[in-house]
């Protein structure tokens, strides 16, 4: 099999920083209690343990060892398909279960250890199998067909957006409000220092979203990604059923997101006139930009994101918006949330960064 670059291992470096997060979080409190840092290897299996724990920690490192597998294999290194993978997941859940011993909300266990190898074994069997049954080679082929040769980094914030998607956000498809978290996180790092007199304060407090901005931010959010994907798909007619794509994975995902923190019955209580007609408007403009050339997409991506990036952070976190976040950081949802919070945050700063280095890059094409 030919040597080649591929967005599985991007990905399994992005997924390893999230499980990383998701171990540790919220990074507080940490202490020693006084027991060796391994010791949890050859104590008992947990008695007490809910099925949430077992999926979570199985699922978990599912695809941790699929995108390692498939990193070795559509590389030419089939011989670490299998192997690579589990130690892998063996070394990182074994730092990770070490470090909880020190987080008093966490609690290290050799059952977790062993849930999560078996689901990295899992996703590894699972690259394997689909490489033996030849759906790899037909995936090469798609991508090939509809996307450019350097569209990995492309192709990564793409599989990321829906997930980013999941953490609540100040209005639908609002990704990117970082600037209260930012400035409140300053203040208290520089609280006893006399670096505190630098740091900038704001004349006016931030106000909440007008309708109108709202609308725009609705707008903008869903364009982004759009432009995204325009930048690295080839045929218009491709770019039009990615367009499809795009709608029906946003509202798919931002429902999710609503379901989760208030129940089914409210999933598409977020669904009112305003951000259908903001959708239904960046259809048509996505849809008219949809034979732009790259670099033509790549420059209005940059346009929006500045526009979103500079209204979203300017605008208020509500109490109600604040209600939200509370409810996802209780029980079940304390590692989710940890996980779906950086991808909220920081997805469009990573587009940003993207399509920057396309624009400069001298492989773009107009």
């Amino acid at each position: 099999m030919p040597t080649h670059k591929t967005s599985a291992w991007p990905l399994a470096l992005v997924y390893i920083g999230l499980i990383v997060y998701a171990s540790l979080y919220p990074f507080s409190g940490w202490r020693d209690q006084g027991v060796e840092p391994w010791w949890f290897l050859t104590a008992a299996l947990p008695r007490y343990w809910t099925g949430f724990d077992v999926v979570s920690n199985l699922l978990g490192y599912m695809p941790l060892g699929f995108f390692l597998a498939l990193s070795a294999l559509r590389t030419g290194r089939e011989a670490y398909a299998l192997r690579l993978p589990l130690l892998a997941a063996l070394l990182l859940s074994l730092g990770m279960e070490t470090l909880q011993v020190y987080l008093p909300q966490r609690v290290s266990s050799n059952l977790d250890l062993l849930l999560n190898v078996a689901g990295a074994a899992l996703g590894s069997a699972s690259a394997w199998g689909m490489e033996r049954l030849g759906w790899l080679q037909r995936w090469s082929r798609f991508r090939a067909q509809w996307f450019v040769e350097e569209a990995r980094g492309g192709l990564v914030l793409l599989a990321l957006w829906p997930l980013a998607l999941l953490f609540p956000a100040v209005v639908p498809f609002g990704l990117g409000q970082v600037m209260e978290r930012v400035e409140s996180a300053l203040a208290l790092a520089l609280e006893d220092s006399p670096l505190i007199e630098w740091l900038p304060l704001r004349d006016l407090e931030l106000q909440p979203m007008l309708p109108a901005v709202e609308w725009l931010c609705v707008f903008l959010g869903v364009l982004i990604p759009c432009l995204l994907g325009f930048c690295i798909i080839r045929s218009t007619y491709r770019r039009a059923l990615f367009l499809l794509w795009v709608l029906v994975l946003g509202v798919g995902s931002t429902a999710l997101s609503t379901a989760l923190s208030f129940g089914p019955a409210y999933a598409w209580v977020w669904l009112n006139l305003p951000v259908k007609v903001a959708l239904a408007s960046a259809a048509v403009v996505s849809g008219a930009l949809i034979g732009a050339p790259r670099r033509a997409s790549a420059a209005l991506a940059l346009l929006a994101l500045g526009v979103d990036l500079s209204l979203i952070n300017q605008s208020a976190v509500g109490p109600y918006f604040e209600q939200t976040l509370y409810s996802w950081e209780q029980g079940q949802f304390i590692r989710f949330h940890g996980l779906a919070q950086w991808l909220g945050w920081g997805w469009p700063f990573a587009v940003l960064v993207y399509v920057l280095g396309l624009l400069w890059g001298k492989n773009l094409k107009t």
